[in-house]
């Protein structure tokens, strides 16, 4: 089952045992999390990990990580065609 938690993140049971990745690759959104928690800068990220993502993308990130902490993480649970 796929569901779209946001416009750039997913979880899909057949992409990376069903953790949250950024639509379209298999990064995994931790991993990003873990990146900058280790003090990178989001550009830093860009351009020296993940080149196809954007800041968008990573700000989207943050965003869901503190609605997961704050217990407000909500999921639509619609299926989407793969």
């Amino acid at each position: 089952m796929r569901v779209e938690v946001s416009k750039y993140i997913v979880i899909d049971d057949e992409i990376c045992h069903g953790k949250p990745t950024f639509k379209g690759t298999r990064i995994l959104v931790s991993d990003v999390i873990e990146l900058l928690a280790a003090g990178l800068s989001i550009k830093e990220i860009l351009t020296d990990y993940y080149p196809s993502l954007n800041e968008n993308m990573v700000k989207e990130a943050l965003n869901w990580a503190a609605k997961v902490i704050r217990g407000e993480h909500y999921v639509k649970h619609t299926e989407v065609p793969a």
